[in-house]
């Protein structure tokens, strides 16, 4: 029994490296394309509205409805939506140049399938592994996702530029087909759904609002978190476009760029859990976002020389957002009891995802008007006042949370 579980989760999870990773080369690939092809900031927050709207949208429901669902068919229906739609997408770039509203369209409805991918995987993982296990398979799990966030891109724009994006995108139905098939091996246990009234929603709803609002010091961080979304997500769609418009490089760069955010959120997490019993949250988080916002500013102010110098200042970024995102999690799991934190954590989640569509709409004009230098220095002026914010006003509080 103890090794048929391990043999079930192998057969999943290396299906689903490939279908990660190749969804990686995509997302990359898909951008710097966009990027390179208009130069403008303002198509690429649209491909980041089409990308990251529906499931900022769908975000706080799924987890109902997955809980109704077959979870293995709907990991297998929603990496076939996504293999057709990279299929469609890359027989119009092998065959001619699409509309923008053709990508734009593609990327909505891959994130529709994503939206219900990803948690469906999740959901899915205590069906196979042990419970004593689970945290075992979370390591292994954040391991690949953060491979992929380093490989994706360098290999993404490798194959992009030896052949083109039609290609990128064939690979991507290539690794999705491979992770189907992987499922279609293993059988999954699937829990029978408990009867829900109609007005769950509703009703789960007003119960996580009213949870979250007893918490005052959660309510402060949390709209601290909001702010930060709006002005620092955008940059997620700007660092290419930082590259080639200020820098003058082209996609290898782009993807080194990428390569060591990842690497420094690697580091970051690892450095969070040697040093998290030091100080309170709070300073943890206050210190982050003063990092974060002090490597935008610097980002804002240097030549079009200074490439190395924004490796190293992306690097910063990347290795400071782990100790912002780790004790945020920390202060609310304490916070709250754990028959209500599962409604907490998804109205908190739903504030963070349907904050960064309003930053995505902002940036782009902004970016075209005055140039993706003004977002980075300002983003990281507001970055890191909040993050002075957060400090004086929890400093002496003496609250661990």
């Amino acid at each position: 029994m103890y090794m048929q579980w391990k043999k079930t989760f192998a057969l999943i999870f290396s299906g689903q490296i490939f279908s990660i990773l190749t969804s990686s080369m995509v997302q990359f690939s898909i951008i710097w394309y966009l990027t390179e092809t208009t130069g403008s900031a303002t198509v690429l927050m649209f491909a980041g509205l089409a990308g990251f709207l529906p499931q900022a949208l769908l975000g706080p429901f799924i987890g109902v409805w997955l809980d109704r669902w077959n979870r293995k068919l709907t990991m297998i229906v929603s990496d076939s939506v996504i293999a057709f739609s990279s299929l469609v997408l890359g027989a119009y770039y092998l065959w001619g140049e699409p509309s923008l509203w053709v990508v734009y369209a593609i990327l909505f409805i891959r994130s529709i399938a994503s939206s219900f991918h990803a948690p469906s995987f999740q959901a899915a993982i205590p069906l196979i592994a042990p419970e004593e296990q689970l945290t075992r398979v979370a390591g292994w799990n954040q391991l690949v996702f953060s491979a992929s966030s380093v490989l994706g891109p360098a290999l993404g724009i490798a194959v992009y530029s030896a052949t083109s994006l039609g290609t990128v995108l064939l690979l991507d139905v290539v690794g999705a087909l491979i992770a189907n098939l992987m499922l279609l091996l293993v059988n999954i246990h699937q829990p029978k759904p408990e009867i829900i009234p109609t007005s769950s929603f509703r009703r789960e709803f007003t119960l996580g609002w009213k949870a979250f609002l007893s918490e005052k010091s959660i309510v402060t961080i949390t709209i601290a978190m909001a702010i930060f979304s709006v002005v620092f997500m955008p940059l997620a769609m700007l660092f290419p476009l930082m590259t080639l418009s200020h820098f003058g490089r082209g996609g290898y760069s782009a993807s080194l760029i990428e390569a060591v955010f990842g690497i420094g959120m690697i580091l970051g997490g690892a450095l969070l859990s040697v040093l998290a019993s030091k100080w309170k949250d709070f300073t943890y988080m206050s210190l982050s976002l003063v990092a974060i916002g002090l490597a935008c500013v610097l980002s804002g102010v240097v030549g079009s020389d200074a490439f190395l110098a924004f490796i190293v200042l992306s690097f910063l970024m990347g290795a400071a957002a782990p100790l912002f995102n780790g004790p945020y999690m920390a202060m609310i799991q304490k916070s709250y009891e754990p028959e209500i934190l599962g409604r907490v954590l998804s109205f908190v989640t739903s504030i963070g995802l349907l904050s960064s569509p309003i930053g995505l709409a902002l940036a782009g004009p902004v970016a075209d008007r005055f140039g993706v230098q003004v977002w980075f220095f300002w983003s990281g002026v507001v970055v890191a006042l909040i993050g002075i914010f957060i400090f004086f006003k929890f400093y002496g509080t003496g609250k661990e949370k």
